[in-house]
């Protein structure tokens, strides 16, 4: 399905053409993995494919049982290629010992699920109003649609995953957060929504041993019982950090961090956390961006080693930017 028409259908409010397409394996429109060969590749072709492994070597073996967290939001997961190569590169990463989490975003289709019920989503300083009813469709749309979707499709691939909410309770802890205005004084009740407190690390390393790949909604069990929405980036700083990770990773819709406001093209392969926060300071990194580079300069004063932003729409995206020397993104440094 085209990005543009998938985009409009979720506006529309027709998350249910996008969840069944004829053809597809289930909900959000991916295909079935197709395993291909190399017959029939000139020589030139298949000497070109052996440079690469051979390049990936080196990488291949430093990565060996480290922890990779990947967040990847909605405005991927409307993509049918974006989705489905994410989902490999994982397996791949996988496969060759690397301990990978994917976190998940969501939005789009919890406002488009909200709408069909009459709902209509409500923001407040970027924060989603959660009363009751937004959070129990969150949950529903996060963890049977999306996490379902998600492990059903790597199984296809044929890795295991499972989804870290487990009927009611999560190794993500939270408490309420109550938003701020400018003057410091409180902007309103958001309703369910948390600020992280912990991670139940022994959860994760389990599903580690158990061969399993970590899938995280970001729904945090609160310390008064209660469930909360926490943000995704959050989320996925949050775990990398608690995990020590060796990289954090966003799958964007750019190519990564931008250095001139009025040259889309003009990203930087490689930043210092001093320059990410020289360019947040100045206005340079705004909007839907800000939050990312927050996350990872975050992740990293609490031990993860690197920090990426890639764009998701560049296939394979993931394996270029870790096991290629050059990377196709935006790499963040202490």
């Amino acid at each position: 399905m085209d990005l543009a028409v998938a985009e409009n259908k979720i506006e529309n409010g027709d998350i249910h053409s996008i969840l069944n397409e004829d053809g597809l394996t289930s909900g959000f429109g991916v295909k079935k993995a197709k395993i291909t060969g190399t017959k029939g590749i000139s020589m030139e072709e298949a000497i070109g494919k052996s440079r690469v492994l051979i390049e990936a070597l080196p990488y291949i073996q430093s990565f060996k049982d480290k922890i990779v967290v990947v967040k990847f939001g909605g405005s991927a997961m409307v993509n049918e290629d974006t989705f489905h190569s994410v989902l490999q590169d994982m397996v791949f990463m996988k496969s060759i010992g690397m301990k990978p989490v994917i976190v998940h975003g969501g939005g789009p289709f919890i406002s488009s699920e909200m709408e069909k019920r009459g709902k209509k989503p409500l923001f407040i300083n970027g924060y989603r109003v959660t009363d009751k009813e937004t959070l129990e469709i969150a949950i529903d749309v996060l963890t049977n649609q999306i996490g379902k979707l998600i492990i059903d499709q790597i199984e296809v691939m044929g890795a295991k995953g499972v989804c870290v909410w487990d009927g009611d309770d999560s190794p993500i802890k939270a408490r309420k957060f109550v938003s701020k205005d400018d003057g410091g004084s409180g902007a309103g009740d958001l309703g369910y929504v948390g600020e992280l407190t912990e991670i139940e690390c022994d959860s994760f390393t389990n599903l580690f041993e158990d061969d399993q790949i970590p899938i995280v909604s970001p729904i945090a069990k609160g310390i008064d019982g209660e469930n909360y929405n926490v943000n995704a980036d959050n989320v996925a700083s949050f775990v990398a950090g608690a995990l020590k990770a060796e990289k954090l990773v966003f799958i964007s819709n750019t190519h990564g961090i931008s250095t001139d406001p009025s040259d889309p093209e003009s990203f930087t392969s490689t930043l210092h956390e001093d320059e990410v926060n020289r360019l947040i300071k100045s206005g340079v990194i705004s909007g839907g961006m800000l939050p990312k580079a927050n996350a990872c300069i975050s992740a990293m004063r609490d031990g993860v080693k690197k920090a990426h932003i890639i764009d998701g729409h560049i296939p394979h995206s993931l394996l270029l930017e870790i096991f290629t020397d050059k990377g196709i993104g935006t790499q963040i440094i202490v």
